[in-house]
């Protein structure tokens, strides 16, 4: 199970290196990324967009990309597509957000001709390497889905599963966030995070799945808590995944991880036939770089 950061890049490097397509490369805080994951052996980029304006910023910013495959592009929306066909093609084996609109990128990963579709749905499954915390933490959905219904949910928690699946970890504790453990027909998270433990007792999730909830974030992710409050628990401090019920909340406790408790973070969306990788400009190089690996190693890994 890898366990940090540090050991996502030692993961990434030591396995068959992927191609990654990166889509309207000409952005110098993705490209800066993006030569340091070629340099580190994490992956084999392709550049698409224009190639003129690619060349200029990797010398303005002295990034040597002579070794990168370089595809032409008249617009981002020519980027987008030419990008997603490479993975839809075998031609490369994951995807990268550069300077375009998110819309325009997953409106040509769900084209029904060339794109990625799944029966799955599309979500965002963030990492985070917390200093006290004593593993990655994974957090679905706080990016991508503003309010999902319970079968929504369902498959976003797949999603995030199967990510720390082909991230190692052979036993995936799940905790469905709400602001209490007992049902109340009031409050919609508890009601989705009871049907979502049921469905796990089940065997929905497959096997070495534990879901919990409704639960608290403090019972989650501390063991003196529950033991505390006199709460039985079999992920409380050990929990994995964090499903959070809407996107606002996954928003504020993603951000009050990076801004609060100095997390490092890593982010891709899953639910596509590969993973892609969507970093935000406000995203330093450190948390670029490491989507990158986390992209890599679910690639390279992930159970199709």
């Amino acid at each position: 199970m890898i366990k940090n950061f540090q050991n996502l890049v030692e993961i990434a490097k030591k396995q068959d290196v992927m191609s990654l397509v990166v889509a309207a490369a000409e952005d110098s805080e993705v490209l800066k990324a993006v030569v340091e994951a070629g340099r580190q052996g994490i992956v084999r980029p392709i550049l698409v967009g224009a190639g003129d304006l690619i060349r200029k910023i990797a010398s303005e910013n002295d990034l040597d990309i002579s070794g990168f495959e370089i595809i032409e592009s008249d617009s981002l929306e020519k980027s987008a597509e030419i990008s997603v066909r490479m993975v839809n093609e075998g031609k490369a084996d994951f995807l990268m957000k550069g300077l375009l609109d998110t819309s325009i990128l997953l409106k040509a990963v769900l084209n029904k001709e060339y794109g990625l579709r799944t029966d799955s749905q599309l979500s965002h499954v963030m990492i985070y390497d917390v200093p006290n915390y004593h593993k990655l933490i994974y957090m679905t959905d706080g990016g991508m889905n503003i309010a999902p219904d319970y079968r929504e949910k369902k498959k976003i928690l797949s999603n995030a599963i199967s990510a720390a699946k082909a991230l190692g970890n052979e036993e995936v504790k799940v905790a469905c966030l709400a602001a209490k453990e007992k049902v109340n027909e009031k409050m919609l998270a508890t009601i989705d995070g009871d049907k979502l433990a049921k469905d796990s007792q089940n065997g929905d999730f497959g096997s070495n799945v534990i879901v919990e909830g409704p639960l608290a974030l403090d019972l989650a992710i501390s063991k003196e808590a529950a033991k505390m409050k006199g709460f039985d628990s079999e992920v409380s401090g050990e929990v994995d995944i964090l499903m959070v019920p809407t996107i606002e909340v996954g928003n504020a406790l993603g951000k009050s991880l990076t801004y609060f408790a100095g997390a490092k973070s890593a982010g891709v969306i899953m639910g596509a036939s590969s993973p892609v990788v969507l970093v935000s400009r406000a995203d330093d190089f450190e948390s670029k770089l490491y989507s990158i690996a986390f992209g890599s190693v679910i690639a390279a890994n992930i159970e199709k």
